[in-house]
């Protein structure tokens, strides 16, 4: 997906959510989708999320590898933190 096609499909989503055909988490999941599909596309990666430590947990990150995204969650931590890293599935 390239970057006009992902801004494309976000106004769509919010053109959606304007009109009442969808609610605010239904937006959410939407736009998050859109931006997960164009940064995994764009790094030819897969977005991993971190649990664990309260500084950590829940920490989405995009990485080529599961090692990868325990790198790029560190990198993001300002203290150490204990987590594990888990691949999310698309969309």
């Amino acid at each position: 997906m390239d970057r006009i096609s992902t801004l494309r499909n976000i106004e769509e989503a919010l053109t959606r959510y304007e009109e009442g055909e969808l609610s605010l988490p239904e937006l959410e999941r939407e736009v998050r989708g859109v931006l997960r599909t164009y940064a995994t596309e764009f790094e030819n990666a897969t977005a991993y999320r971190a649990r664990g430590d309260p500084g950590a947990d829940g920490l989405v990150v995009v990485a080529t590898s599961p090692t990868a995204a325990r790198e790029r969650v560190d990198e993001l931590l300002s203290e150490p933190a204990s987590f594990e890293i888990e691949r999310l599935d698309d969309g």
